[in-house]
């Protein structure tokens, strides 16, 4: 089976339940504190692991005791930590989230995120990737670097898969390195101009979306499920799976893009691994956390 390379985020996710949103200058009693390894390039990689693919991670930690247990942890998961990076004099990144009835807000401190260039990837990339593997990044790294290593490994004959999140503009000639974008409604409305509602309007946006130059895009749409578009042009509507119960939201996303890679590695159309996905999704907001709530391969059969 090919494998999925992953280059993207290590965050230590420091979250909390409030009764509401406070305004500003107020302080709110809240409950459920937690510490949990996030970060959306480690979140995917778990995910593509827990749902059936060799998964191997390029990424960058602070030297400190965050860094050693997002590590750990990734590993213990099943992934091949042997390409992240400990440095010291930087610090690990950090996600500050605030969970409110099932929603969420998140703010980020990139750290060790942004320590890595162009060179360190495409050095560690060139190393492990082999013709016929999937590569996966986000947009929480270094902007420069994750352009360089999408543009390497399409030439490498890689399947990319870009993940633009947050979302930000582009440089000229970029999407033509992409197979398959994957993104919300927000962040379709930033890259492409065309905020998806419905099923006229999601059709629109991925059009926009393939015609800056990506294979295919996927739009995920949160309850409303996902919308797809491949190069034959057939759009691909696929429901959200019910959830036991909406519990925390944080890695839904996260889980679905991992499940898309792993069903392109595992030989699944475009069409089911949306379906995968939004299986998979629906188990994680079942569950408090980012990674610790991601299911496995065999949960989600069992659905």
């Amino acid at each position: 089976m090919p494998k999925v390379i992953v280059f993207g985020s290590m965050n230590m996710d420091l979250s909390i339940d409030a009764p509401r949103m406070p305004a500003a200058g107020e302080t709110l009693d809240g409950s459920g504190f937690l510490t949990n390894a996030g970060g959306k390039g480690a979140n995917q990689a778990v995910a593509a692991v827990r749902l059936g693919a060799p998964v191997h991670m390029i990424a960058a930690v602070g030297a400190d005791a965050f860094g050693e247990e997002l590590v750990a942890g990734l590993a213990g998961a099943g992934v091949d930590c042997s390409r992240v990076r400990r440095l010291a004099g930087v610090t690990t990144g950090v996600a500050v989230i605030v969970r409110c009835a099932g929603e969420n807000r998140i703010v980020l401190e990139a750290g060790a995120n942004h320590a890595l260039g162009p060179d360190d990837v495409l050095s560690e990339l060139r190393r492990v990737a082999e013709k016929g593997d999937a590569f996966l990044t986000q947009g929480e790294c270094d902007p420069e670097a994750t352009y360089a290593a999408l543009r390497a490994a399409h030439e490498l004959g890689l399947y990319t898969v870009f993940n633009p999140a947050p979302a930000r503009p582009a440089p000229e000639g970029l999407w033509e390195a992409v197979d398959l974008v994957c993104l919300n409604e927000t962040e379709c409305q930033i890259v492409c101009g065309a905020l998806p509602v419905d099923d006229e309007t999601c059709l629109e946006a991925a059009r926009r979306l393939r015609a800056l130059g990506a294979r295919a895009a996927v739009i995920t749409l949160g309850a409303a499920g996902s919308f797809g578009l491949g190069p034959d042009e057939v759009p691909l509507r696929v429901p959200a799976a019910p959830a036991p119960r909406v519990v925390d939201t944080t890695g839904a996303g996260d889980t679905f893009i991992g499940a898309l890679v792993a069903g392109h590695v595992r030989g699944m159309t475009l069409s089911e691994s949306m379906s995968w996905g939004a299986a998979a999704s629906a188990l994680t907001v079942s569950r408090l956390g980012a990674q610790q709530a991601i299911p496995t391969a065999e949960e989600v059969e069992a659905t």
